[in-house]
């Protein structure tokens, strides 16, 4: 299993209503330091329906980037029942899902 197919297993442990960021994602794979190339693994995701990458955010809260758009996943992420204000998750602690 490569790197990237591991980053998509474990994230698929985010269950609807919840988010992840791309710190916790890195670490939860054994990766120190490794946002960026999470980041890049939810970039290239060719199963989006599958493995749900619009669940991935930044350890601010913001949103980040989205391959189909910020507005997209906004609305992904508000039609699981989170809110976002401003590219912001709300409640963010109460949100985040820990490995």
């Amino acid at each position: 299993m490569n790197l990237q197919q591991k980053i998509y297993k474990k994230l698929l442990q985010v269950p609807e209503g919840q988010i992840t960021t791309y710190g916790e994602l890195a670490k939860a794979v054994g990766l120190k330091d490794g946002q960026r190339a999470v980041g890049k693994a939810m970039n290239q995701n060719p199963y989006p329906v599958i493995v749900p990458c619009h669940r991935v955010v930044m350890s601010s809260g913001k949103l980040g980037g989205y391959a189909f758009g910020k507005d997209v996943k906004a609305k992904m992420l508000s039609d699981e029942g989170i809110k976002i204000q401003n590219d912001k998750v709300v409640e963010f602690k109460d949100k985040i899902y820990r490995f």
